[in-house]
């Protein structure tokens, strides 16, 4: 039977017509595709920017909370019972403009913000604090004793401006001799993560009990490798670091109503007991710390009638505090499905005078 060369031209339109449709298909699912791309970049870049101001409200409302707290009357000291640190507010904040504010889940606009705030007095400056600060430090963290010198040492020497290292310090000659070399800072600390850098301090010194929750750079991997003041074997496990004790930024002195057990023990004089009277003369009755119950100290020299040696009163009095200045700001943003965090450090120099330091994203 004879096959017409019309059939063939239908069937050969009809083979062109289907791959017309398969391309067109494609096209407009690629169209479609595409468009929906841009329109969600378009929907991330509007949130991004409703984010940093909602993140910004999230500090600007810090900033307020902190300054009523400082306005309170019969209240002054900072404290883990009031509002601002997550606490149920003392007996003055009851009838302060902030009875009802809440620091989580606060509407703005069509945005919530989830504020933290953590006042950077409940730890020891690392720029001015002492070799007996240092050592006594290290001392309760666990250190051996062979690291404890080169450690106090080491970060006295990347702090000092001159480049003669301590007995047991290093200063340029031996951090060019690393593999990476390079400098000394000679100048005080900005982030503590620069520890890191100096000679003797570990990852696992520097992180404690939570090393393991941090990966390590392949520049840390190298310094572990260095032995750098660990021992050899497997690194030793440290209950606390360096980053739970210490701070770049500060007024200087301890605020002993917030402070940490480990904390008050670096104060020259002051043991675990003695740490341990210091939070159950602050906590009230219950033993817990941020709670109603709680009975913030009013000044260091109050320690007294705790049963605390008068010398050792002397001795905490010159170096703490019960009011705090310097804070760190973590607000979490949330809008249309997307959330950012933003850190402040705030210095509150007066209630009307509250400087933000620094404002980044994480």
């Amino acid at each position: 039977m004879k096959i017409s060369a019309q059939s063939d031209s239908r069937g050969f339109a009809l083979i062109i017509a289907m791959i017309a449709v398969i391309v067109l298909s494609i096209m407009a699912a690629t169209l479609a595709i595409s468009m929906k791309v841009e329109m969600t970049l378009a929907r991330r870049a509007n949130s991004e920017q409703q984010l940093l101001w909602l993140g910004r409200s999230g500090v600007e409302l810090a900033r307020y909370v902190l300054s009523q707290e400082m306005q309170i009357p019969g209240e002054p000291y900072d404290s883990l019972n009031q509002i601002w640190a997550g606490g149920p507010g003392g007996p003055g904040e009851t009838n302060s403009p902030l009875v009802g504010i809440s620091l989580d889940n606060y509407q703005v606009g069509d945005g919530t913000i989830s504020i933290k705030i953590v006042d950077l007095e409940r730890k020891a400056n690392i720029n001015t604090a002492s070799a007996q600060e240092l050592q006594q430090a290290l001392t309760v963290m666990g250190v051996n004793a062979d690291d404890i010198s080169v450690v106090s040492d080491s970060i006295q020497d990347w702090i000092d401006a001159d480049d003669s290292p301590r007995v047991a310090g290093a200063e340029n000659d031996y951090y060019q001799n690393l593999t990476p070399p390079y400098y000394a800072k000679n100048a005080p600390v900005d982030d503590l993560s620069e520890l890191l850098l100096v000679r003797g301090v570990t990852p696992e010194m520097y992180w404690g009990s939570d090393a393991t929750n941090h990966l390590l750079s392949t520049f840390q991997q190298k310094q572990k490798q260095l032995g750098v003041g660990a021992s050899p074997g497997e690194a030793p496990d440290y209950p606390f670091g360096l980053v739970n004790i210490f701070t770049p930024i500060s007024a200087g002195r301890i605020n002993i109503n917030t402070a940490d057990t480990n904390v008050l023990q670096m104060i020259p004089g002051v043991d675990a007991a003695m740490a341990a009277t210091i939070i159950q003369q602050r906590a009230g009755p219950d033993g817990v710390d941020g709670t109603d119950d709680d009975t913030p100290l009013r000044s260091p020299s109050q320690l007294a009638a705790a049963g605390l040696n008068a010398q050792i009163v002397q001795q905490i009095s010159r170096l703490c505090t019960t009011r705090s200045y310097t804070f760190e700001v973590h607000v979490t943003a949330q809008i249309n499905g997307f959330k950012r965090e933003y850190v402040a450090i705030l210095f509150r120099n007066s209630p009307t005078d509250i400087q933000v330091l620094s404002f980044y994203w994480k």
